[in-house]
């Protein structure tokens, strides 16, 4: 959906339209932008067909309403100020932003290990 082009009157139907879905928008550029820096899947398109992206997609949700929701997670997943947030009709941006891909990642680096196989490996 897109707002209405121009200036609209305060009050006005067009107005308020306008700012509830650029608050509709800031929500979900938070999530996503969150998720995304969390869940690696989500960095680039995936590829893979509708029927097997979509569980996907509903377990990263899941997982995000998770650790949310749970006490002991929600304060390292989602401290205060990682959000997007409207302060004297200013919006002030949440430090989901400003991580970078380095420090915000979903998986453990693998450690090295020895790429020849064992001699029972072998067998």
């Amino acid at each position: 959906m897109k707002v209405y082009p121009g200036l609209h009157p305060k009050g006005s139907k067009e107005r308020i339209f306008n700012y509830r879905i650029c608050s509709a928008r800031r929500v979900v550029e938070n999530v996503f932008g969150l998720a995304s820096s969390v869940f690696r899947v989500l960095r680039k398109p995936v590829l893979l067909e509708p029927e097997k992206a979509q569980p996907v997609v509903v377990t990263i949700a899941c997982l995000h309403n998770f650790l949310r929701r749970s006490p002991d997670s929600a304060a390292i997943y989602t401290p205060p100020g990682t959000f997007d947030y409207e302060e004297n009709s200013r919006v002030i941006e949440g430090s989901w932003r400003a991580m970078s891909n380095e420090n915000m990642t979903s998986l453990f680096p693998i450690r090295k290990s020895a790429r020849k196989p064992t001699l029972k490996a072998n067998k």
